[in-house]
């Protein structure tokens, strides 16, 4: 095994180059990174939440997850080889609720949208594929098509929940009403109380709540292409599956001891941000 792995090394002990292999893989064109601050952004409450605010006297928010994100690819027209890229973001927002200084507050939950573009390069190029594929208890038909356009995908850190106010719903820069968009199924699933399908419409509200929500966002655009990549070998484990588990002791016995728990670390080993790089950009 030994002289095997050795004739396999070049002079470095580094694994040589073996072949030049073809795959199938998603290829990214091109990417974006963004922070954005989004202001004032109304959360829509379903209809027994919705008269809790009616009364509200102050707000508080909690915090904010993401529910889901909607993306749309179209060809950006007499600009080859560009797509513009439709992002949509439904949140769920927590809030706190005051309305009597003696009394707690009540906790609600709604849900807030929020939409934007960005113009990427994808190339060219869109042809048709079919593959196959065996199927249990039927034919080996040949699967949908898909071509190859350039798909857009997202990655998204978790939103933070800058500030929450009530306000007045004309005060708000975002709404459904505008943006003619149903909630989605997926939204409506994530809440235990119902939503009013004429939710878009507005009842008239006097008091609604406006949320200031930050995320960071990594756009990309891809297509599926074959590539030649250098192979070194296949990739075989080196290490054998542990299944001792019997002894609960023995795996506590392998945990280090946490010594920053018991003796914090100082500021300056953790650096301006509270990590430990040595240099951060959170002032810019």
């Amino acid at each position: 095994m030994s002289e095997n792995k050795a004739c396999c090394q070049n002079d470095k002990g580094l694994p040589k180059i073996r072949e030049a292999v073809c795959i199938d893989t998603n290829r990214v064109y091109d990417s974006c990174a963004d922070k954005d601050c989004l202001a004032d952004l109304r959360v829509y409450f379903p209809p027994q939440c919705q008269e809790i605010v009616e009364h509200a006297t102050n707000v508080r928010c909690r915090g904010t997850e993401i529910l889901n994100v909607f993306m749309d690819v179209e060809k950006v027209p007499f600009n080859r080889g560009c797509y513009s890229v439709d992002i949509t973001f439904f949140f769920k927002v927590t809030v706190e609720v005051y309305s009597v200084a003696s009394v707690p507050p009540t906790t609600i939950c709604g849900f807030s949208t929020f939409s934007k573009k960005c113009i990427l390069y994808g190339s060219e190029g869109n042809v048709r594929v079919y593959s196959s594929e065996y199927r249990a208890d039927s034919d080996d038909n040949q699967l949908i098509p898909t071509n190859t356009n350039p798909r857009a995908k997202i990655q998204v850190a978790d939103p933070i929940c800058l500030d929450a106010k009530i306000c007045r719903p004309c005060d708000c820069c975002n709404s459904l009403h505008d943006s003619c968009m149903p909630i989605p199924r997926c939204v409506r699933r994530a809440f235990k109380e119902e939503f009013p399908e004429d939710i878009a419409a507005g009842h008239h509200e006097e008091k609604v709540v406006a949320v200031t929500i930050g995320i960071f966002t990594i756009v990309q655009l891809e297509r599926d292409v074959q590539m030649l990549i250098p192979a070194y070998d296949f990739c075989i484990p080196q290490k054998e599956c542990s299944c001792d588990a019997d002894d609960p002791c023995e795996a506590f016995r392998k945990i280090c001891f946490p010594v920053d728990e018991f003796f914090p670390p100082k500021e300056d080993k953790l650096g301006c941000c509270g990590s430990t790089a040595p240099f951060c950009a959170c002032g810019d």
